[in-house]
């Protein structure tokens, strides 16, 4: 047998008992083994702890590395509604989860960013899981928000950056405020940005992280609440009965209690009269109380809120992020935003401090999502936050949005004066390539014209060309000190009609002249139409009288082009020879025999067969306005030169500045208006012969629009539709919208790059605000002060404003450009360019333009139409 038999037989059959004895035997000693040795059990979890961490850190970072971002830009009418805004906050949730398998969670959410770093406002940006793309990529909210793939965003180092965490204080189971959409609720971070400044680094960016709730830490935290509730539930009754027993005895032991006992014959039985006290129960504690918003599992997600704050200049950051914190306060009601942190006096540890800030920028710079216990929200809480800024934000004006105005820069257009948020004011501008026509409103004094003026002079400074046109002249004398530079003098030209003073001077124009190169149909085309809208007259009313008119142009014409050709522009005809046309037989047939060869056949034969039927009293309607116009000394003299200096082409290409002042509203100065305002039309088109990039650009600002446009409505509706393609962009301006005809109300507004108004009657300014939807609504503008503005501008293709603008003034403005002391060069370098000369000398010179016009006719007939013939055959 087997020595070791006994043994293995014994081992083999050891009972029960002792298996368990020897089971308990080795929990005791390990029992014993671990307080010996701890520090083994210790550095072996920290080991495991470290491992898994390192590896969730690296499965975290490869997946943050497959993210994706897209930036949604609302357009100025973006108004959701809460179920828009919570479908897309459903979105967002469900985005969270479309990451690979191994992903830790962590790295399973989808990040709202708000940036303002002085490109804009505030943008806004989400970036989640490249899973989710096609999914985020279409929102709830349509075609009102864009959707555009984003850039990653590169920040230059900034020399004082701060950060913070935000947490949930207050009842962990209540919600956040109800903030309702109007005003948006993104109102309060936007204010906290508005007076960021670009040039000196600032920065704010706030991160919000959403990420679906696990079900096992939802459980748990629910269980805690629970358990929390019932122990505060059992503390409250054991208080209860504290202090039912103590009013017991306290009763008990009154002098009242003792005489009621002693009346009753209850004293000194044992104590058989004392009452019986039964302490309160605890009551059953309802879930739904103690979770509140826990209690439901759809639709409840947790939240990490991350702020960063950085500027270049010390100070400002913290700054930031305490108007940041305020602005986050808002949206305290049971439960709060509040920064994650302790203060040690002067000191604060949080997010910029060890420990917390490798843990913060590992977040920041990965988008990684470990929120604290308590941010458990339910998406209801977070709609403000769910969507960008809507119809109902106030967005600050940056330097991105409208540029600052410099002095001498060609390519901006000065238009007022803006005030920030934080008291800075700067002077803005829009570029002159995209302000194609402005409208400005408002009642008279309130600075219309100040701020064209203002805007005039900035750009004749830079260099542009304009035509000022002004029925009263008042605009001349305030402009004239800030435009009395040598620079400037040759280039002004001033038309005045008003002959004011002992000795007045006036420059003279031919309508029908033909020594500046002028097309001969375009000419008479031009004088006709200008007649025509000022008289009424169109093919239904006035048919004989416009043909009549038509076929007089047509031989006047004619006759100017042979004087020019022979070399004598000075004996051209003018407006006032349609008379001794009509009238006189003897001019007549000089005329009509000096261009015969020059007229078309229908025209020379409705002057031989259509004319002689004609009464005499048919004229009278043409040369009515004509013996009007020879009535004044003033327009006598205007119109009644041979060879006029005024030529608004010639201006339009050299860059010149054009001071034109009618003189009036009358029937006289009505008509001089509509042959300006046509013959600026005609002039304007005639560009077509120009490349368009050499198209020199030219501004014509038209004050008193109503005085204008009653003299030329169609004409003045056709420079609002046809003046862009030439690079000609009109300025306007009035009291009354609405007193404007139809025409050129509709085609300005229509077209207008700018529209602006000052204070005014709430009727008269609603014609604007009705363009701006009603905001601001007509008695706010209606109440501006005086030199104020309420503005839409257009920038980059876009709309800007309407935006509360201060006008400038020109004694403010350019104080540096003011020159009085030269202001009467000025006017006499202006006078002089436009050819003008004193009233009497154009006066006796008018006078006898009929006997130099019939001296050239017959001369022409006796030497160049014998020659002319001759050389063709009619010997």
């Amino acid at each position: 047998m087997d020595p070791a038999a006994p043994y293995l037989t014994g081992h083999t059959s050891a009972s029960p008992s002792s298996q368990l004895l020897g089971l308990v035997s080795g929990i005791v000693h390990a029992i014993g083994w671990v307080p010996t040795y701890w520090w083994v059990v210790a550095l072996t979890g920290v080991a495991v702890w470290a491992a898994s961490e390192a590896l969730v850190r690296r499965l975290a970072r490869k997946a943050s590395a497959e993210r994706m971002a897209l930036e949604l830009v609302p357009s100025r009418h973006f108004e959701p509604g809460l179920e828009e805004i919570f479908r897309r906050g459903v979105q967002l949730a469900r985005a969270s989860t479309s990451m690979p398998w191994w992903a830790p969670r962590r790295s399973k959410a989808v990040q709202i960013r708000l940036r303002a770093d002085g490109s804009s406002p505030l943008r806004y940006r989400i970036e989640g899981p490249a899973g989710g793309e096609r999914l985020l990529s279409i929102t709830p909210f349509g075609p009102d928000v864009t959707v555009t793939r984003a850039r990653p965003t590169v920040d230059k180092p900034r020399d004082h950056v701060v950060r913070a965490e935000f947490l949930l204080r207050g009842k962990p189971t209540a919600p956040l405020r109800e903030v309702p959409l109007n005003p948006d609720p993104l109102q309060p971070l936007i204010d906290a940005v508005s007076d960021l400044r670009a040039e000196l680094g600032d920065l704010a960016e706030i991160r919000l992280d959403v990420q679906r709730a696990p079900k096992w830490a939802l459980r748990a935290r629910r269980v805690q609440l629970m358990g929390h509730a019932r122990r505060a539930e059992r503390r409250e009754a054991q208080r209860a009965a504290r202090w039912v027993r103590q009013d017991a005895t306290g009763i008990e032991d009154s002098w009242t209690w003792q005489l009621q006992q002693l009346v009753a014959g209850k004293q000194g039985r044992g104590g058989a009269g004392r009452r019986l006290v039964m302490p309160p129960v605890p009551r059953r504690v309802d879930p739904q109380e103690a979770l509140g918003k826990l209690a439901e599992d759809n639709h409840l997600v947790r939240v990490q809120l991350l702020v960063m704050c950085a500027s270049n200049t010390s100070g400002r950051a913290e700054a930031r992020l305490a108007q940041l914190q305020a602005a986050l306060d808002v949206f305290g009601g049971g439960s709060r935003w509040a920064m994650r942190g302790r203060n040690l006096g002067p000191w604060r540890f949080g997010a910029d401090r060890w420990p917390s800030r490798r843990g913060f920028e590992r977040r920041w710079k990965l988008g990684h999502c470990q929120p604290p216990r308590a941010n458990w929200v339910r998406l209801e809480e977070l709609t403000g936050l769910l969507k960008p800024p809507t119809v109902h934000c106030r967005l600050p004006l940056l330097a991105s949005d409208l540029p600052t105005f410099e002095h001498g820069d060609p390519s901006l257009l000065l238009q007022g004066i803006y005030r920030a948020p934080d008291g800075r004011r700067r002077l803005i501008a829009t570029y002159a390539n995209e302000t194609l026509f402005e409208v400005g409103v408002g009642k008279a004094g309130g600075g219309k014209t100040e701020r064209a003026l203002a805007q005039a002079i900035g750009w004749a400074h830079a260099g542009g060309g304009l035509m000022f046109v002004d029925p009263h002249r008042d605009s001349w004398p305030r402009a004239l000190p800030f435009l009395a530079h040598d620079h400037l003098m040759q280039r002004i030209a001033l038309i005045d009609l008003n002959a004011a003073g002992p000795a007045p001077q006036l420059s003279c124009w031919n309508p029908i002249g033909m020594h500046q190169g002028q097309a001969a149909h375009e000419v008479v085309e031009a004088t006709a139409d200008a007649y025509a809208s000022v008289l009424g007259w169109d093919d239904a009313t006035a048919p004989r009288a416009l043909t009549i008119l038509t076929a007089c142009l047509a031989v006047l014409v004619a006759v100017n082009t042979a004087a020019c050709q022979a070399g004598r522009p000075q004996d051209q005809a003018t407006v006032f020879h349609m008379r001794p046309l009509l009238t006189d037989p003897v001019f007549r047939a000089a005329a009509l025999t000096a261009i015969e060869e020059r007229l078309d056949e229908e025209t020379r034969s409705w002057w031989r067969t259509v004319f002689p039927t004609l009464p005499t009293d048919a004229f009278a309607v043409v040369l009515n306005p004509i013996a009007r116009l020879a009535a004044n000394p003033v327009t006598r003299v205007f119109l009644g030169q041979g060879a006029g200096v005024y030529n608004i082409r010639a201006a339009m290409d050299s860059r010149m500045i054009v001071w034109v002042c009618p003189g009036g509203n009358g029937p006289t100065d009505r008509l001089i208006t509509a042959l300006l305002a046509r013959d600026l039309l005609r002039a304007v088109r005639s560009r077509r012969d120009t490349p368009e990039d050499q198209r020199v650009p030219f501004r014509p600002y038209f004050d008193e629009l109503i005085t204008l446009t009653g003299a030329a409505p169609e004409t003045i509706a056709s420079m609002f539709e046809d003046f862009r393609k030439y690079k000609v962009h009109v300025h306007g301006m009035t009291q009354l919208l609405a007193r404007l005809p139809t025409s050129v109300r509709l085609s300005l507004v229509q077209n207008a790059s700018t529209l602006a108004s000052t204070a005014g009657s709430q009727s008269a300014v609603s014609a604007i605000t009705a363009e701006w939807g009603e905001s601001p609504s007509p008695d706010v503008v209606a109440d501006l002060d005086r030199f104020e503005h309420y503005m839409s501008m257009t920038v980059h293709g876009r709309r800007i404003g309407p935006v509360r603008i201060t006008g400038p003034h020109l004694d403010d403005v350019f104080a540096d450009y003011t020159r009085p002391g030269q202001a009467r060069a000025l006017e006499h370098a202006a006078r002089a360019t436009a050819g003008s000369a004193p009233l009497n000398q154009l006066t006796e010179r008018a006078a006898q333009q009929l006997a130099r016009v019939s001296d050239f006719l017959t001369q022409h007939i006796t030497t160049t139409i014998p020659a002319a013939r001759e050389k063709k055959g009619y010997q």
